[in-house]
Order: C-alpha cells, then sequence, then structure tokens
C-alpha cells in the first residue's frame, strides 16, 4: 500500500520534543522528511486514558514528536495507513518477570543482589516477548525473604547494556505473616540505624582530629625560628587527619539507606490481608516509596483491606484473575475492587511463559468483561507499570516525546482473537510486516 503525500502540519524544531507545539496549532513551512514516519490510524490508546479518532503519529530517530486527530501530512514523509480495523496502542510493560533468567535465589535478605547481573542477552525468550507485543520488562532477581534489586530493560540487544533502560526499579521484598519476613524489614532499617551511629561517631572522630590539627597548625604557622618550625614539620603533618572518608555501609544497610534517601523504592509481595497488617506493622513509623505485588489465588481475602490499600494510593502489581470469595463460589473481581477503592492497578502476565504473554491481553479483556473499568485496564499494562518500574517519562504511553513503542493490532486490545499483528521498538518494526 503507497499513501497518497498530503501536507502535514509540523514545526521546525522536530529534534527538541520539548519545543512542540500542541497538534491543533496552525500549519507552519514545509521541511525536509529525513527519516520521519507518519502512522495514520482510526483508533489510537494513548494509555494515559485518552483516546484518539482518525489520528496521526509522527515518528522521527525513534522518538513520537507529535500526535493528534485529523492532522494533515507533508509531502515526501512515508505513511503507513491502517486499516478502520487496526488500532494501535503503546507497547506492552511487563513490571514482573523473569523472562530469559534461571537463576534459582535464596532464601534470605539479600538487598545488594542485582537482576541486572544475570541478563542474558542471547536468550530467544526475549523475542519471542517481543513479538507478543511486550516491549518494556521489569526483570527481579530469584529467592525468597529480600531477593534484591529489579531491573528494566527492552527486550532486545547484543550485551546488557544496550538492553538496559534503569537499574535499580525497585527492590523486591517477600512479606509473610510471620517474625522472620517482619524481621527482614524492621532489621534492615535497624542496620541502617546501626551503620548511622557508626557514621556518627567516626565523623565526630574526624573532626576532633582536625579540630587538633587546625590549632597545631596555626600555632605552627605563626612559629618565627625557622630551625625550630622545620624542625616541628614532621610531628604537625602526622596530626592531618586527611579528607574525611565515610565508613563502609553494610550491603544490607545500603539499601535501606537509600529507601529513607527516596533514590529507591520497594516493591512487597503479599498473599493475604493478614500479610499486609502484618506488612504495616513492619514498616511502623519508617517512611519510604512503596508498592504492593498480591500474589493471585483463586480464594484470597485481599478484599478485607482493600480500602486500606486505595487509601494510601498504593500501585498493586496483581495477575488478571477472577478469583472466588473464601468458602464460596461467588466470583470476585479483585483488580476492579482495588482499581474502585483508589489503588493504582498494574495487571502483569499470569505466567513468564511464551503463552501467557501472548494471552495476556485477553485475559485483561476477561477482567474489563466483569467490570474492570476500560481505560484502567489500558493504563494497567502500559503507563502504571512504566511508572512503577520508574521510566514513565520514557515509555508506556504515546506522547510527544516518549520512545515510538507501540503496537498495531487487528482490532479491539481485549476482544477475543485479537491479534499483535505489527510491534515498533524504538521507531523500528522488530515484527510483523508493513506495506510504506
Amino acid at each position: 500500500m503507497i499513501a497518497t503525500p498530503l501536507i502535514l502540519a509540523l514545526v521546525p524544531t522536530l529534534g527538541n520534543p520539548g519545543a512542540l507545539p500542541s497538534p491543533t496549532e496552525a500549519m507552519v513551512s514545509e521541511r525536509t522528511a529525513g527519516d520521519l514516519l507518519a502512522i495514520r490510524a482510526a483508533r489510537v490508546e494513548l494509555g494515559n486514558g485518552e483516546t484518539l479518532k482518525n489520528a496521526v503519529i509522527l515518528i522521527e530517530d525513534g522518538k513520537i514528536v507529535t500526535i493528534g486527530e485529523d492532522l494533515p501530512i507533508e509531502r515526501g514523509i512515508p505513511v503507513l495507513e491502517l486499516k478502520e480495523n487496526q488500532v494501535v496502542m503503546p507497547g506492552l510493560v511487563n513490571a514482573y518477570s523473569r523472562v530469559g533468567m534461571d537463576s534459582r535465589g535464596q532464601s534470605s535478605a539479600r538487598p545488594w543482589v542485582k537482576a541486572s547481573d544475570e541478563l542474558y542477552p542471547p536468550s530467544l525468550d526475549y523475542g519471542r516477548v517481543l513479538e507478543a507485543g511486550v516491549t518494556t520488562l521489569g526483570q527481579y532477581p530469584a529467592g525468597t525473604g529480600i531477593p534484591g534489586r529489579a531491573v528494566v530493560v527492552r527486550p532486545k540487544g547484543a550485551t546488557a547494556e544496550e538492553m538496559l533502560l534503569a537499574d535499580p526499579a525497585y527492590l523486591k521484598i517477600i512479606m509473610a505473616s510471620s517474625s522472620t519476613a517482619k524481621g527482614y524489614i524492621s532489621g534492615g532499617f535497624k542496620k541502617a540505624d546501626q551503620w548511622l551511629e557508626k557514621e556518627k561517631k567516626n565523623k565526630a572522630k574526624w573532626e576532633k582530629a582536625k579540630e587538633k590539627y587546625d590549632k597545631k597548625k596555626k600555632e605552627w604557622d605563626k612559629e618565627k625560628d625557622d630551625e625550630k618550625k622545620e624542625k616541628d614539620r614532621e610531628k604537625v603533618e602526622k596530626l592531618d587527619p586527611g579528607p574525611y572518608k565515610p565508613i563502609d555501609p553494610d550491603p544490607k544497610a545500603q539499601s535501606f539507606l537509600e529507601l529513607r534517601e527516596g533514590t529507591l523504592k520497594a516493591l512487597i509481595s503479599i498473599r493475604s490481608a493478614g500479610d499486609y497488617l502484618h506488612l504495616l506493622d513492619a514498616i511502623g513509623e519508617e517512611e519510604f516509596s512503596w508498592d504492593l505485588r498480591v500474589v493471585m489465588t483463586r480464594s484470597m481475602d485481599i478484599y478485607n483491606v482493600k480500602e486500606q490499600i486505595g487509601e494510601a494510593g498504593l500501585r498493586v502489581v496483581m495477575e488478571p484473575e477472577i478469583s472466588l470469595h473464601p468458602g464460596t463460589m461467588r466470583q470476585r473481581n479483585l483488580s476492579a475492587e482495588l482499581a474502585r477503592a483508589g489503588a493504582k492497578l498494574v495487571l502483569v502476565p499470569r505466567s513468564d511463559s511464551i503463552t501467557s504473554q501472548k494471552a495476556w491481553l485477553r485475559h485483561v479483556g476477561e477482567m474489563v468483561a466483569a467490570g474492570l473499568d476500560y481505560q484502567t485496564a489500558i493504563r494497567a499494562v502500559t503507563l502504571e507499570p512504566a511508572e512503577l518500574l520508574g521510566v514513565g517519562d520514557q515509555v508506556g504511553s504515546l506522547e510527544v516525546g516518549k520512545a515510538a513503542n507501540l503496537l498495531i493490532l487487528s482490532g479491539d486490545p481485549f476482544e477475543v482473537g485479537t491479534e499483535v499483528e505489527v510491534v515498533m521498538l524504538d521507531g523500528q518494526f522488530v515484527h510483523g510486516e508493513v506495506d510504506l
């Protein structure tokens, strides 16, 4: 299919997305096409809660440079004209995955472990999930207790460095209704306090030595007897404590210090309402950024604390599954219940299998059919997980300045039978066939 060239309302600063006007501003002079590509679609889901009709997406150098409804297209720019039934949406963001990884991990607190150290770019699974429409992965280290730090990757690249988007993404913590699990959290902050106390004493010792040195140095500087001054030089120099050197923190303490400082956030996994209450008790008065991973089971009672979770404004990472009210056959859509309570929903595939990745949107569609708000569901597989991973300014929605990671679907994202026909990653088609 060859698109008929039209005229596009562009701007003279396409290389500077921050300077772009809104898509509705007046037409300006033509410019050369360069590496531009325009995609015209009858329907575009932006991922941020909005839907565009009869939209044009303009892409340059792997970024979205403008997007809007009913835009004309400048002569000379290649145009991908989509069919009426095709829908465009952001690439899927799986915030909780171990695709391409095979280590077993340990049952202990090892917050210094980095998932980025076990990335294996040659894994064929990365290409397979990319074909399923997953353009961003949050990958966590294996284990229980505190397994370590997750990493954010694009599922394509010859080296780990090429794949890497952010490191760390979050500190993974497994919570249970036990003193051991609570101790992992409270004990981590206790180690942080112990380091701070040691550091306080270390600095006080240095300051005392520095004060003594400064005093002797001042006296030595005033000495007028050159012979005596030279004689005392070495003695004075030995008193110099040098620049201050903090003591190295315990590896366990370091992560909890970063949590307090806000340079690291936590994703804490629970399986029941009781786990959540134990978690609050373990956190106590500590203040740090954290979200919840709720492990879905067929019969669970997390609904008992949904209002508390909602009031806290937490993100909740969970599989798109219908559960049963304990002891009954009554079905519950916990994703919809938590969203209505005020939680920020992040939906992930039911497993790391390629089959589950391909069925991800269909499973989310089942939640929509059972009462989950449509735009909440779109956001739950795109922008919300991107925000959780700390890369929401780069991916997760189709907005000016963000990476051109997008999917072209054969129909509505949540309809049975809809397929991912084309995948674009950073402005490059990596799956499917297109005719320009």
